[in-house]
């Protein structure tokens, strides 16, 4: 039997990216051993954020939407309204996995929930993410500290794509970027967070052998 503590799934709504992003690292330096892990669902205003190997040329014309830079990895990134961020608080130390293993579980979970969509979305090895057509349209980038991760990935579902063009995206000039409401006119955050978390669950083996306990708001 699976001995994994519940998860909770938090669905916070819209929420200022760099209060989150504190609350993050707050959980994950406090976090006790038999804490359960967390997933986080939100939107972010306007913002642009750089990891740790991001390099500055690759932001193009900010203009007037803020740069934060985070202790992610990965390079540059855009996150506005009509984007679903999840952020996964898990404790892969507890679950003897490596970083890999959840970014793989993190990219098909997304493919499997476009599928759903009947949307033929897929990852490349050699760039962390989700893509239709040569299109990104989901990013991920994670960081790991004291057996923790935290961070997580952004799915663009039915949002304004023009400040993509303001960056090069990943670290890659030029990449064109999508999002589902290209090919599922009028989906909404919400539906999409009930249509994923199903794929997350099966994927991240989030306690298989119990419900998902789902919250909303009530950070630590």
């Amino acid at each position: 039997m699976d001995n994994t503590p519940d998860v909770i799934i938090r669905q916070l709504g819209p929420q200022p990216y760099v209060e989150t992003w504190s609350a993050m690292r707050r959980f994950t330096d406090q976090r006790q051993a038999l804490w359960p892990d967390e997933i986080w669902f939100c939107e972010h205003e306007s913002v642009y954020t750089q990891g740790l190997n991001g390099k500055p040329q690759h932001i193009l014309d900010a203009g007037t939407i803020p740069v934060v830079q985070v202790d992610r990895g990965g390079q540059i990134t855009y996150h506005g309204p009509g984007q679903l961020v999840g952020y996964i608080m898990m404790d892969i130390k507890r679950r003897q996995w490596g970083i890999r293993r959840l970014v793989s579980g993190i990219e098909q979970a997304l493919v499997d929930l476009l599928a759903s969509y009947q949307i033929p979305g897929y990852a490349r090895a050699e760039a962390p993410g989700v893509y239709v057509d040569g299109a990104k349209i989901a990013a991920l980038g994670l960081r790991v500290r004291r057996g923790g991760s935290y961070h997580g990935f952004s799915l663009n579902v039915d949002m304004d794509l023009t400040p993509f063009q303001r960056i090069n995206p990943c670290g890659y000039a030029g990449m064109a970027v999508s999002q589902i409401a290209a090919f599922r006119p009028g989906i909404t955050v919400a539906q999409v967070i009930s249509d994923l978390t199903p794929f997350l669950s099966t994927r991240l083996a989030l306690y298989p052998n119990s419900p998902l306990t789902a919250t909303s708001g009530g950070k630590r």
